[in-house]
C-alpha cells in the first residue's frame, strides 16, 4: 500500500507540472482574449483537477491554495466577474507558489501564499458587492461586472436532463476518494434520480472494506452545462468509466442507443419500440420494464453486454498513448546506438566471408535496425513549441519589471528536436531573449521619438533544414554598436587600438566571458554572463551562433544544431590509416582529381565555381603523401561551401556519437568519435570549427607573408 500510494503521488507530481504549464498558456491567451469562454473554462477545470488531485494523494496545501483560485474563476465562468490585466497577473502569481509547493513546503513562502489568497477574497468580495477589487499593491484584480454575459448553460439557462453513468473502478477510495460525495455534488445541481448498481457485490464474509463494488446510472434536470457535470468527477476520470449525455438531442450516442441496439439484434424488442422509449428522459431498459416490453433479466443481461462493448472501448481508446519515464528512453536510445555498432561489424563480417546467405540476413538486421533507430529517435522528438509559453511569460515579467512595452511573437513551434536539446537550449534562448529586452528594445518613448511602434517586437522561430535546427531569436530594437564593442574589446586588450576588424569578428567578441557593454550591473544583466553562456551551451551541443545586427534596426542571432545528439547519418572518409566522419547533411558532392602531391591550401575549381580546399592530411598533421587520385568532398556549412580533401571515400554510415573525455573537448574541427565495424575509432568532424580553424590559420599565414 506504501508504495502504491508513492507512485500515485509520483504519478499525481508530473500531471500537476503539465497541468500548471497548461494553465499558464491559458492564461496567457485570455490575456489576449478575455471573453474567450473555452479558455475560461480550460483554467477552471485545470484548477479543479489540481484541487482534487492535490488532495487525493496529501498535497493539502495545493488543494486548500488552489481552491480560492477556483473560486475566483468560478465566477468568471458564471459572468460574474470579468478577466482584466490584475487578474491574470495574479492568477499567474499564483502559479508560481503552486510551482513551489510541488517541490516541497519548504521552498514555498507561507506570507506569500496568505496574502494571495487574501488577494483573491478580496476579488470575490469585491465582485460580490459590485464593487472593484484591489491586490496589496493598489492594482485593479477584478472588476465586478454583473451581468457581464449571460451564464453559458445550454438552450439559454433552460433546464435540461442528462443521462450520467459513474462506474468506479474497485480501488477508487484507495485514493481518499468518496463516490458517494461526488452523488451528492450532483444531487446539489438539481432534481437527481439515481440508481444503484449492487448486483456485484460479493458475501460479506469476502467484502473488502475498502474496495467498492457498487457503480451508479443516474438522471439529472438542471440548467447546468455538460461542462459543469463533467467537473465534478474531474479528478476520478482516470479511476472510473464515465458517461454524461444530454438527452433529446440527436445525433448523440449517450449509451442508451448503443442499449437499443442490442436490445434489437437479441430480438427481445422491435425497433418501433425503442424508437418509442428513446423519446422518454428516462434510462432506456427501466422504460421498456415499465412498458411490459421486457423482463428484468432480459434488461441486465442487455446491460451486461453494453458494459463490455463500452469497457472494450474505452480501452482501445485509451491505448492512444502512455506516460513513459524518459530515462526509460534514454536506456533505450543507448541500447539502439549499441546494436548500430553491433550491425555495422556484422556488415562488415558478411562482407568479408561472403556468404550469401549470411548477406541476406545482414541486410534484413540493418533495414530493423534502421527502423528501430528511426522510431526510437522519433520517441525522443518534441515540439519547440512546448516553450513557447515559458518565453512568452518572460518577456511579460522582464518588460513589466524594467518599464517597456514588449511582445513575444512565434512561428515554427511544431519543429522538433530531440528532447534533450530542448532541455539544454533552453537557458541559451531565456538568456538572449532577456538580453533583448534589456538592450534591445526601447522605452515607449524612445521608440516613439525614432518614429517606431511604441511597442517592440520579439521574435522567435524555428524550422529545419537538412540535419539541422535553425533557432533564430529576433527583436527590432536599438541594434548592437559596433563601435561600443570595439572600444570594449580595446579597452581589454582583445583588439589593437588601431585594429578596425569586422563587425561578425566585433559580435563574436561579445560572446567571450566577462564582456559587457553595460555601464551598469542591474538584476537582468550586465555581468558579461548572457552570451557566454549562450556560446558554451552551443559549443557543448556541437552547435553554432551567428549574430547579424544593424544599429538601430534590430538584432537577429541565429542558433543551429544538430536534430539530435545520439545517431546521425555521415559520410565515412579515410585519410591514410585514419578514419573521420562527417555530417552528411552538410555534403553536397565527392568529386575525384589527381594528386597535387602538396599539402598546402588551395582553391579548386568546382565547374566555374572557386572553392577553397582544407586537405585533412595537413590539419591533423597524418604523415605520408598525397595519393595520386584525390577525392575532394564539398560540403555547405552555413551557405559557404569548402572542399575536404581526403584519400578516400568509404561510403554512407549510420554514426553513433561518442563524446570525447575532457583531454580533447578543446580540440578544434572535431565534436566526437565512432566505433567502426571493425573496432577501430573514427573522429566526427565539427565542420563550423574546421572551417574556422583553417581560416585562422590562412590569416596568420597572410600576415606573416
Amino acid at each position: 500500500m506504501p508504495d502504491e500510494l508513492e507512485r500515485g503521488r509520483a504519478i499525481f507530481l508530473d500531471e500537476a507540472r503539465e497541468l500548471v504549464d497548461e494553465l499558464e498558456t491559458a492564461l496567457l491567451g485570455l490575456e489576449d482574449a478575455p471573453d474567450d469562454k473555452e479558455l475560461v473554462g480550460r483554467v477552471f477545470r485545470a484548477m479543479h483537477t489540481l484541487k482534487g488531485s492535490g488532495a487525493m494523494f496529501g498535497f493539502d496545501d495545493v488543494a486548500a491554495f488552489t481552491h480560492e483560485v477556483e473560486t475566483c474563476f468560478d465566477m468568471v465562468r458564471s459572468g460574474r466577474l470579468c478577466v482584466t490585466k490584475g487578474l491574470i497577473d495574479l492568477t499567474l502569481g499564483s502559479l508560481d507558489q503552486v510551482r513551489l509547493m510541488l517541490e516541497g513546503a519548504g521552498q514555498a513562502s507561507l506570507e506569500t501564499a496568505q496574502g494571495l489568497v487574501a488577494a483573491f477574497r478580496d476579488v470575490c468580495a469585491g465582485a460580490s458587492g459590485s464593487e472593484d477589487a484591489a491586490l496589496p499593491d493598489g492594482k485593479a484584480a477584478g472588476t465586478a461586472c454583473l451581468p457581464c454575459r449571460p451564464a453559458p448553460y445550454p438552450g439559454g439557462g433552460e433546464p435540461a436532463t442528462y443521462d450520467i453513468r459513474f462506474r468506479p473502478q474497485p480501488g477508487i477510495m484507495l485514493n481518499g476518494t468518496n463516490p458517494l460525495a461526488l452523488i451528492s455534488e450532483l444531487r446539489a445541481m438539481g432534481d437527481c434520480n439515481v440508481v444503484a448498481h449492487t448486483e456485484q457485490l460479493p458475501p460479506l464474509g469476502e467484502m473488502d472494506p475498502e474496495a467498492c463494488y457498487t457503480w451508479w446510472d443516474m438522471t439529472l434536470t438542471t440548467a447546468r452545462g455538460i461542462d459543469e457535470i463533467k467537473d465534478v468527477f474531474i479528478f476520478v476520470e482516470g479511476d472510473c468509466e464515465l458517461s454524461v449525455c444530454r438527452l433529446g438531442e440527436g445525433g448523440q450516442d449517450d449509451g442508451r442507443a448503443l442499449l437499443g441496439e442490442i436490445l434489437v439484434e437479441k430480438g427481445d424488442v422491435t425497433p418501433e419500440v425503442v424508437e418509442e422509449a428513446l423519446r422518454r428522459k428516462k434510462r432506456l431498459g427501466e422504460i421498456l420494464v415499465d412498458m411490459g416490453k421486457l423482463t428484468p433479466a432480459e434488461r441486465d443481461e442487455a446491460l451486461a453486454e453494453q458494459r463490455t462493448r463500452e469497457r472494450a472501448s474505452a480501452e482501445q481508446a485509451g491505448m492512444a498513448s502512455i506516460r513513459v519515464a524518459s530515462e526509460r528512453l534514454d536506456v533505450l536510445a543507448d541500447l539502439v546506438g549499441e546494436l548500430v555498432t553491433a550491425q555495422a561489424r556484422l556488415s562488415r563480417l558478411s562482407a568479408v566471408l561472403g556468404d550469401p546467405e549470411l548477406q541476406n540476413i545482414t541486410e534484413q538486421v540493418e533495414k530493423l535496425a534502421e527502423m528501430l533507430r528511426d522510431n526510437t529517435l522519433g520517441m525522443r522528438m518534441v515540439p519547440f513549441g512546448t516553450t513557447f509559453t515559458k518565453f512568452k511569460r518572460l518577456v511579460r515579467d522582464l518588460s513589466r519589471d524594467l518599464g517597456k512595452d514588449a511582445a513575444l511573437e512565434s512561428s515554427g513551434g511544431e519543429t522538433e528536436l530531440d528532447k534533450t536539446v530542448i532541455e539544454r537550449l533552453s537557458d541559451p534562448v531565456l538568456h538572449i531573449i532577456r538580453n533583448c529586452i534589456d538592450h534591445g528594445i526601447e522605452g515607449p518613448e524612445e521608440r516613439g521619438a525614432a518614429g517606431k511602434p511604441r511597442q517592440g517586437v520579439v521574435r522567435l522561430s524555428a524550422s529545419h533544414s537538412g540535419g539541422n535546427v535553425y533557432i533564430s531569436i529576433s527583436d527590432d530594437g536599438r541594434g548592437l554598436d559596433a563601435e561600443l564593442i570595439r572600444q570594449v574589446a580595446v579597452d581589454k586588450g582583445l583588439v589593437g587600438p588601431e585594429e578596425r576588424p569586422a563587425d561578425g569578428f566585433l559580435f563574436e567578441l561579445a560572446m567571450t566571458p566577462g564582456f559587457s557593454t553595460a555601464k551598469s550591473v542591474s538584476s537582468v544583466s550586465g555581468r558579461g554572463v548572457g552570451l557566454d553562456v549562450v556560446k558554451r551551451r552551443m559549443d557543448s551541443l556541437r552547435g553554432r551562433v551567428d549574430i547579424v545586427s544593424a544599429k538601430g534596426s534590430g538584432t537577429t542571432i541565429t542558433l543551429k544544431l544538430p536534430l539530435t545528439l545520439a545517431i546521425i547519418d555521415g559520410l565515412l572518409v579515410q585519410v591514410s590509416d585514419s578514419f573521420f566522419v562527417l555530417p552528411l547533411g552538410s555534403v553536397r558532392e565527392c568529386v575525384e582529381r589527381a594528386g597535387t602531391g602538396a599539402n598546402e591550401r588551395q582553391f579548386v575549381d568546382i565547374r566555374g565555381e572557386l572553392v577553397p580546399a582544407i586537405p585533412l592530411r595537413s590539419v591533423f598533421g597524418i604523415p605520408g603523401g598525397v595519393p595520386a587520385l584525390e577525392h575532394l568532398v564539398i560540403v555547405d556549412e552555413g551557405g559557404q561551401k569548402v572542399a575536404v580533401a581526403v584519400d578516400t571515400v568509404v561510403g554512407e554510415h549510420q554514426t553513433v556519437i561518442k563524446p570525447l573525455s575532457r583531454a580533447f573537448r578543446g580540440v578544434e574541427g572535431v565534436s566526437g568519435a565512432t566505433v567502426l565495424g571493425d573496432g577501430r575509432l573514427a573522429l566526427i568532424l565539427d565542420l563550423p570549427g574546421l572551417i574556422s580553424c583553417a581560416m585562422k590559420e590562412e590569416a596568420d599565414w597572410l600576415r606573416a607573408a
